[in-house]
Protein backbone atom coordinates (compact mmCIF):
# COMPACT_ATOMS: atom_id res chain seq x y z
CA UNK A 1 0.00 0.00 0.00
CA UNK A 2 1.36 3.55 -0.83
CA UNK A 3 2.87 5.48 1.59
CA UNK A 4 0.45 8.36 1.59
CA UNK A 5 -2.70 6.29 1.10
CA UNK A 6 -2.03 4.68 4.45
CA UNK A 7 -1.21 7.91 5.72
CA UNK A 8 -4.69 9.13 4.78
CA UNK A 9 -6.41 6.18 6.31
CA UNK A 10 -4.87 6.63 9.12
CA UNK A 11 -5.79 10.34 9.23
CA UNK A 12 -9.59 9.72 8.23
CA UNK A 13 -9.81 6.85 11.54
CA UNK A 14 -8.03 9.67 13.52
CA UNK A 15 -11.24 12.16 12.35
CA UNK A 16 -13.72 9.56 12.89
CA UNK A 17 -12.50 8.54 16.90
CA UNK A 18 -12.06 12.65 17.85
CA UNK A 19 -15.52 13.00 15.43
CA UNK A 20 -17.38 10.57 18.05
CA UNK A 21 -15.25 11.75 21.49
CA UNK A 22 -16.79 15.25 20.46
CA UNK A 23 -20.15 14.39 20.12
CA UNK A 24 -20.50 12.42 23.33
CA UNK A 25 -19.25 15.57 24.96
CA UNK A 26 -21.77 17.51 23.21
CA UNK A 27 -24.65 15.47 24.05
CA UNK A 28 -23.35 15.55 27.51
CA UNK A 29 -23.14 19.11 27.91
CA UNK A 30 -26.77 19.13 25.54
CA UNK A 31 -28.60 16.34 28.48
CA UNK A 32 -27.04 18.42 31.41
CA UNK A 33 -25.38 15.04 32.48
CA UNK A 34 -21.88 13.55 33.49
CA UNK A 35 -20.20 10.27 31.95
CA UNK A 36 -22.15 8.75 35.04
CA UNK A 37 -25.67 10.03 33.78
CA UNK A 38 -25.91 12.19 37.29
CA UNK A 39 -27.12 15.56 37.07
CA UNK A 40 -24.98 18.61 36.33
CA UNK A 41 -26.33 19.92 39.79
CA UNK A 42 -23.78 17.35 41.38
CA UNK A 43 -20.37 18.78 41.51
CA UNK A 44 -17.67 17.54 40.49
CA UNK A 45 -20.14 15.80 38.40
CA UNK A 46 -21.29 13.09 40.96
CA UNK A 47 -19.97 9.90 41.83
CA UNK A 48 -16.35 9.45 42.61
CA UNK A 49 -15.77 6.38 44.08
CA UNK A 50 -18.30 5.43 46.93
CA UNK A 51 -18.15 9.82 47.43
CA UNK A 52 -21.03 11.96 45.60
CA UNK A 53 -20.83 15.95 45.67
CA UNK A 54 -23.61 18.71 45.58
CA UNK A 55 -22.85 22.10 45.11
CA UNK A 56 -25.55 25.19 45.85
CA UNK A 57 -24.57 28.72 45.45
CA UNK A 58 -23.24 28.68 48.97
CA UNK A 59 -22.05 25.71 50.01
CA UNK A 60 -20.37 22.44 48.59
CA UNK A 61 -20.76 19.02 50.13
CA UNK A 62 -19.39 15.27 49.85
CA UNK A 63 -21.73 12.89 50.97
CA UNK A 64 -21.13 8.80 51.43
CA UNK A 65 -23.36 6.01 52.62
CA UNK A 66 -23.41 2.95 53.99
CA UNK A 67 -26.24 0.46 53.73
CA UNK A 68 -27.19 -2.47 56.51
CA UNK A 69 -30.40 -4.59 55.23
CA UNK A 70 -32.83 -3.98 57.98
CA UNK A 71 -33.28 -8.31 58.46
CA UNK A 72 -29.62 -8.77 59.27
CA UNK A 73 -28.75 -10.07 62.68
CA UNK A 74 -25.64 -9.87 64.72
CA UNK A 75 -23.60 -12.51 64.76
CA UNK A 76 -21.89 -12.35 68.67
CA UNK A 77 -18.38 -11.73 68.70
CA UNK A 78 -18.11 -9.69 65.22
CA UNK A 79 -15.21 -7.45 64.69
CA UNK A 80 -16.85 -5.28 61.77
CA UNK A 81 -20.77 -4.87 60.93
CA UNK A 82 -21.23 -5.70 56.82
CA UNK A 83 -21.99 -2.21 55.78
CA UNK A 84 -22.41 -1.55 51.64
CA UNK A 85 -21.07 1.16 50.27
CA UNK A 86 -24.06 2.73 48.12
CA UNK A 87 -24.27 4.68 45.14
CA UNK A 88 -24.98 8.38 46.15
CA UNK A 89 -28.91 8.33 46.94
CA UNK A 90 -30.58 4.71 46.36
CA UNK A 91 -30.34 1.73 48.74
CA UNK A 92 -32.41 -1.56 47.52
CA UNK A 93 -34.31 -1.77 50.19
CA UNK A 94 -35.65 -0.93 53.83
CA UNK A 95 -32.74 -0.90 56.38
CA UNK A 96 -30.23 1.33 58.25
CA UNK A 97 -28.23 3.79 56.14
CA UNK A 98 -25.53 5.52 57.46
CA UNK A 99 -24.31 8.75 56.04
CA UNK A 100 -21.44 10.96 56.03
CA UNK A 101 -21.46 14.53 55.21
CA UNK A 102 -18.37 16.39 54.26
CA UNK A 103 -18.42 20.21 54.55
CA UNK A 104 -16.17 20.67 51.86
CA UNK A 105 -16.55 24.52 50.88
CA UNK A 106 -16.50 27.32 52.46
CA UNK A 107 -14.38 26.15 55.08
CA UNK A 108 -16.31 29.06 57.77
CA UNK A 109 -19.28 26.99 57.37
CA UNK A 110 -17.93 24.70 59.97
CA UNK A 111 -18.33 27.78 62.44
CA UNK A 112 -22.21 27.80 61.27
CA UNK A 113 -24.66 26.27 63.42
CA UNK A 114 -26.64 23.88 60.83
CA UNK A 115 -29.76 21.80 61.63
CA UNK A 116 -29.84 18.37 60.27
CA UNK A 117 -33.22 16.62 58.98
CA UNK A 118 -35.00 13.23 57.89
CA UNK A 119 -38.12 13.59 55.61
CA UNK A 120 -39.99 11.26 53.74
CA UNK A 121 -41.72 12.38 50.68
CA UNK A 122 -45.47 11.17 50.49
CA UNK A 123 -46.52 11.63 47.01
CA UNK A 124 -50.24 11.85 46.18
CA UNK A 125 -50.22 12.42 42.23
CA UNK A 126 -47.83 14.34 39.62
CA UNK A 127 -48.14 17.62 40.66
CA UNK A 128 -48.93 16.84 45.14
CA UNK A 129 -47.06 15.64 47.77
CA UNK A 130 -46.34 16.19 51.37
CA UNK A 131 -43.16 15.83 53.37
CA UNK A 132 -43.22 14.35 56.67
CA UNK A 133 -40.64 14.88 59.58
CA UNK A 134 -39.00 11.43 60.40
CA UNK A 135 -35.46 12.75 62.47
CA UNK A 136 -34.68 16.46 63.29
CA UNK A 137 -31.67 17.40 65.15
CA UNK A 138 -30.92 20.66 66.48
CA UNK A 139 -28.25 22.88 65.29
CA UNK A 140 -24.87 22.33 66.14
CA UNK A 141 -21.41 23.44 64.75
CA UNK A 142 -18.57 20.92 62.82
CA UNK A 143 -15.24 21.83 63.62
CA UNK A 144 -13.95 18.92 62.10
CA UNK A 145 -16.22 19.35 58.74
CA UNK A 146 -17.61 16.13 59.06
CA UNK A 147 -20.99 15.25 59.69
CA UNK A 148 -22.17 11.25 60.75
CA UNK A 149 -25.72 9.89 61.34
CA UNK A 150 -27.44 6.42 61.27
CA UNK A 151 -31.27 6.27 59.61
CA UNK A 152 -33.26 3.16 60.09
CA UNK A 153 -35.17 4.00 56.97
CA UNK A 154 -39.08 1.56 57.33
CA UNK A 155 -40.14 1.93 54.20
CA UNK A 156 -39.89 2.20 50.63
CA UNK A 157 -40.21 5.66 49.01
CA UNK A 158 -38.66 8.93 48.72
CA UNK A 159 -36.46 10.78 51.26
CA UNK A 160 -34.49 14.10 51.55
CA UNK A 161 -31.64 14.34 54.73
CA UNK A 162 -31.69 18.66 54.91
CA UNK A 163 -28.74 20.40 56.11
CA UNK A 164 -29.12 23.69 56.44
CA UNK A 165 -28.23 26.91 58.70
CA UNK A 166 -27.44 30.76 58.90
CA UNK A 167 -24.29 32.45 59.64
CA UNK A 168 -23.98 35.56 61.51
CA UNK A 169 -23.43 37.50 58.38
CA UNK A 170 -27.17 35.81 57.19
CA UNK A 171 -25.44 33.86 54.65
CA UNK A 172 -28.16 30.60 54.45
CA UNK A 173 -26.84 27.58 53.62
CA UNK A 174 -29.27 24.86 52.43
CA UNK A 175 -28.36 21.45 50.89
CA UNK A 176 -30.68 18.52 50.11
CA UNK A 177 -29.56 15.22 49.98
CA UNK A 178 -32.09 12.65 48.28
CA UNK A 179 -31.99 9.60 49.37
CA UNK A 180 -34.38 6.72 46.95
CA UNK A 181 -35.25 3.52 49.16
CA UNK A 182 -35.87 0.34 46.96
CA UNK A 183 -36.55 0.56 42.79
CA UNK A 184 -38.50 -0.65 40.33
CA UNK A 185 -38.73 -1.83 36.74
CA UNK A 186 -37.19 1.41 35.57
CA UNK A 187 -34.43 0.98 37.28
CA UNK A 188 -33.44 -2.37 35.99
CA UNK A 189 -33.84 -0.95 32.84
CA UNK A 190 -31.77 1.72 33.14
CA UNK A 191 -28.81 -0.07 34.39
CA UNK A 192 -29.06 -1.97 30.49
CA UNK A 193 -28.65 1.92 29.13
CA UNK A 194 -25.86 3.87 27.97
CA UNK A 195 -25.29 6.43 31.05
CA UNK A 196 -26.54 9.42 28.86
CA UNK A 197 -30.10 7.83 28.08
CA UNK A 198 -30.82 6.71 31.50
CA UNK A 199 -32.33 10.42 32.43
CA UNK A 200 -35.18 9.85 29.85
CA UNK A 201 -36.34 6.90 31.56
Amino acid sequence: MPASTQSSSRRFQLVIGISIIVIFIMVGIFLGTSSQGDSSETYPKGFRGNTCTIETETLTVGYSSYYLTGDYQGIEGEIRTPYMPVQCNRIPQPGMLNIAIDLLHPDSVRDVPLALRLVKINVFDDETFEEQDVLSIPPQTYPSGVITQAFRLDEIGYYIVYLDGTSPENVQYLVRVPVTVGHDWKDDVRNFLPPILRKFI
